[in-house]
C-alpha cells in the first residue's frame, strides 16, 4: 500500500528559507500540522548546504536575506540539474510587478506575498506538488 500521497503530505519534505525566525516558525508549524517534513535555514548560503543534503520536495524562500537573497539563492537552486525541476515559491513583503517579475526571471515557480495564510502556504504545496506527480 502506497502512503505517499499529496493530500497528506506523507514523505513529502518543504523547506523554508527566511532570515526572520517568526516567519520559519510560522510556516514550519503550519506545515508539520499537515503531515509535511520541513526544514529550515536562516539564509541562501545555510540553504543552500541544506537543499543538498536534505533534497526537499518544494522551497519557499524569502527574497529580502543577508549575505545571499532569495533571488540569488533561487537561481542557485534552480541551475543545479539535480534541483531544477523542484518548485520553488517566493516569500517576499513586496507585492510589485518588478518583484514578480525578477523571482520568474530567476526561475520561482511562484510568488506568495508575507503575511500569508495557512490556506495560502498549503495551497502552494499541493498545487505545486500535485504539478510534480503528474
Amino acid at each position: 500500500m502506497a502512503t505517499n500521497t499529496v493530500d497528506t503530505g506523507a514523505n513529502i519534505k518543504v523547506m523554508v528559507i527566511d532570515d526572520s525566525q517568526t516567519i520559519r516558525r510560522t510556516a514550519e508549524t503550519l506545515l508539520v500540522k499537515e503531515g509535511y517534513t520541513v526544514v529550515t535555514a536562516a539564509d541562501g548560503f545555510e540553504a543552500l548546504a541544506k537543499v543538498a543534503d536534505h533534497e526537499p520536495d518544494l522551497i519557499f524562500i524569502d527574497i529580502m536575506m543577508p549575505r545571499l537573497d532569495g533571488y540569488q539563492a533561487c537561481a542557485l537552486i534552480k541551475s543545479n540539474i539535480h534541483f531544477a525541476k523542484t518548485p520553488v515559491i517566493m516569500l517576499s513583503s513586496k507585492d510589485g510587478l518588478f518583484d514578480r517579475a525578477r523571482g520568474r526571471i530567476v526561475g520561482s515557480d511562484e510568488y506568495l506575498t508575507k503575511p500569508f495564510t495557512k490556506d495560502e502556504l498549503i495551497g502552494a504545496v499541493k498545487a505545486h506538488l500535485a504539478k510534480k506527480v503528474s
